[in-house]
């Protein structure tokens, strides 16, 4: 009896007691990776990845962390410029994780660069950058583990939103002080207390209509062409696809728009603005005749013309709208 209550504790012992030499290798490897991984973000907080890395610390197993990779093309031949800019927030969020007191080996930040890991884009069947993926610690990433950069664009606080949404971890992004804003403030008061000050005896300017009305027809044409919008979200200047090399100013989609693209509708909007206004002084100066008929053939050209390049412009990013203007 006792005998067999002897082998029955050892066979306990063998299959829950005691770690198998498999589990140990396992145990071994992943205490391995880690520490690489954290001797790596204690040097960069961006872990530069190429192929091999990449297949050794994200897609092999073991592995109980996240890895958050931003594929780009950074090498000068690729003038990627909208790449460069994203690494710049990237690289922000990442130092905001790595120095902050709640850093952990829960989450690393790297990069793979298209010079470098050019297998890896081939492996991920991508051919646009930069891009952002997720891999969790466990499973493969889904859809929502891919970031939509046209949508909400590449500021390191939307980053740090979509990395807390996908990890449980939450980043504050500290920025490196910036005095350029400040500065130029500060420069654009002195110059208007200069100019005041040098006019002091003559301040009529100020009361002068068409200046508080070109000022003010400024102001509404900066903020409807979506400034705004870029401000909150920062999105980039363009897209460049690094496989092709088209480059695209317009976003294709009504969720999303790039920065030159509002460059383009202020344009559009100014000279628009600027056909009515020769309409209306074409009406009610009291210019010669012909000079008045070139005004209004001039202003009826900047309108028909230019409402029908943003009116194809709307046909582009609102699919299925049925009406254009002279350009299709």
């Amino acid at each position: 009896m006792n005998m067999d209550i002897t082998v029955l504790l050892l066979l306990l012992l063998t299959l829950y007691g005691v770690p198998s030499t498999g589990q140990k290798k396992k145990e071994t490897l992943l205490s391995e990776k880690v520490g690489q991984l954290m001797d790596w973000t204690g040097r960069r907080a961006v872990i530069r990845m190429n192929g091999e890395k990449f297949r050794r610390f994200v897609k092999a197993p073991p592995r109980n962390y996240s890895v958050v990779i931003m594929f780009t093309a950074l090498q000068p031949q690729r003038q990627c410029g909208v790449c460069k800019q994203a690494d710049e927030e990237y690289q922000i969020l990442a130092n905001s994780w790595r120095y902050s007191s709640a850093f952990t080996n829960k989450v690393f930040f790297a990069t793979v660069d298209f010079d470098e890991g050019s297998d890896v884009f081939q492996m991920l069947n991508m051919n646009s950058a930069p891009s952002f993926i997720h891999f969790p610690a466990k499973g493969k990433p889904k859809k929502s583990d891919s970031y939509e950069l046209q949508v909400r664009g590449f500021a390191a606080e939307q980053l740090a939103r979509w990395v807390g949404d996908r990890t449980d971890v939450q980043i504050r992004v500290i920025r490196p002080p910036n005095y350029a804003g400040p500065l130029m403030l500060g420069f654009l008061l002195a110059v208007i207390g200069g100019l005041a000050y040098l006019r002091r005896n003559n301040l009529e300017f100020l009361y002068n209509k068409n200046v508080w009305a070109f000022s003010a027809l400024c102001f509404c044409l900066i903020m409807t062409s979506g400034q705004m919008w870029n401000h909150i979200r920062g999105p980039p200047y363009a897209h460049k696809n690094p496989t092709t090399g088209q480059v695209s100013y317009i976003h294709g989609s009504s969720q999303a728009q790039f920065v030159a693209e509002t460059h383009i509708v202020l344009l559009f909007n100014s000279a628009v603005t600027m056909g009515m206004v020769l309409l209306h002084e074409a009406a009610t100066s009291d210019m010669d005749i012909a000079k008045r008929k070139i005004m209004c053939v001039a202003g009826i050209g900047l309108v028909m013309l230019f409402f029908s390049w943003l009116l194809s412009i709307f046909r582009a990013k609102y699919h299925g709208y049925p009406y254009s203007f002279l350009l299709s």
